[in-house]
């Protein structure tokens, strides 16, 4: 059997590979474990590390890589940290292939350290264009990496245009709407006890993460959209911001307007009750890619704000809007009750595929050469 291992840090990247996880662990031929790091194992963050171990999954290593600061040198430094730790972590298990998903610090670590030590890396989500420092890291990974699942063929299609060999592409969609076609959502009754809410009401869901080539401006772009929201009075579940630099900046914003009454502040929701919250809300705010990505899967009106999703595939469900108060609380007006747009978003494409996307990479994974000459990667062109 070959040994997988897969790089987890935050509860945004384990909750879009669970399922993607299940169809790996269930093959015959593949032998799965997680390397669990940075932000599952911060307190400050919920500490998700809990959430992989009651799901079963075998963890082959916790490596300790995020530091406390709120700068772009704290982000290096995890980083060096991280390729310190999954080193010593991957000498250890010695797996066959290393997958790693994204543009996260952790995620380029990972691919560091395998690749030095002639471990096959795959990289899920590769080709993807986006804003802030997410852009360049992602496609760091896809040089580093030696097999390649992108989201759409588009995203493909960019791949091989940066040199990587086409038979090394493999389109299989984007793995979180496996999981959100699996998942058992969370009752409404239950969901409105447990966040305090109305879902007879307009609810909005809140993920805005900071956008780290603006890392100054982090804590006033949050307060732009939560002085938007505060006009308008909605109910409104948010999220903490990841760990990226600026991100705590933006916790201390949030939890200044903890006192409105229709607000509700959560470390994390944990990836079903996040899910429900997509199927529940009227609205999604903010700039996580699970707007663009996820949302339209449940037709879910989204407001996403800034640059940090710039370039990204969208569907119809999507409203762009710059960081401005005023804008801002326009757009959020327009999804609540603009019924054409409305309409546009629920019976719109997504184009991030169909939810089959793990038995796609189950499948690629174990059918892989692992020869000398796949791990020695050429320019194709």
């Amino acid at each position: 059997m070959r040994r997988v291992v897969y790089v987890t840090g935050t509860r945004a990247d384990y909750g879009l590979f669970f399922q993607a996880l299940r169809r790996i662990e269930e093959h015959p031929e593949l032998d799965l474990s997680l390397i669990v790091t940075a932000m599952h194992l911060a307190p400050e963050f919920g500490y998700t590390v809990r959430l992989v171990e009651e799901d079963g999954f075998a963890i082959a290593a916790r490596v300790e890589s995020l530091l406390a600061g709120d700068s772009g040198g704290s982000m290096s430094r995890s980083i060096g940290l991280g390729i310190l730790g999954l080193t010593q972590a991957l000498e250890s298990i010695r797996p066959d292939i290393l997958i790693v998903l994204g543009d996260r610090g952790e995620m380029l670590a990972g691919a560091i350290a395998a690749t030095h030590l002639n471990i096959a890396v795959a990289h899920v989500h590769g080709g993807e264009v986006s804003g802030t420092i997410d852009e360049s890291v992602r496609h760091a990974i896809t040089k580093l990496a030696h097999l390649h699942f992108p989201s759409t063929a588009e995203n493909g299609e960019r791949i091989v245009r940066m040199g990587e060999e086409p038979e090394r592409v493999h389109v299989v969609g984007a793995p979180g709407l496996d999981y959100l076609r699996f998942v058992e959502p969370i009752s409404r009754a239950e969901i409105e006890a447990d966040l305090d809410l109305d879902l007879s009401e307009p609810v909005l869901l809140l993920t805005q993460h900071p956008v780290t080539t603006e890392v100054e401006s982090a804590a006033w772009q949050m307060r732009q959209t939560l002085e938007a929201i505060k006009a308008l009075g909605v109910q409104t579940v948010a999220t903490y911001p990841n760990a990226d630099s600026g991100g705590r900046a933006m916790i201390r914003v949030l939890h200044e307007y903890e006192s409105l009454p229709f607000l509700r502040i959560r470390q994390t929701l944990g990836q079903r009750r996040y899910a429900s919250m997509l199927r529940y809300a009227s609205a999604m705010v903010g700039n996580s890619s699970s707007g663009i990505i996820e949302a339209p899967f449940f037709g879910l009106p989204v407001v996403n704000v800034g640059s940090r999703q710039q370039g990204r595939q969208r569907a119809e469900n999507v409203l762009d809007v710059v960081c401005d108060r005023d804008e801002i609380e326009q757009a959020i007006r327009t999804a609540l009750t603009d019924r054409e747009f409305v309409q546009r978003a629920r019976h719109g494409t997504n184009p991030y595929g169909d939810g089959h996307a793990g038995e796609r990479i189950a499948e690629a994974l174990a059918a892989m050469p692992l020869d000398r000459r796949f791990l020695q990667k050429r320019l194709a062109y």
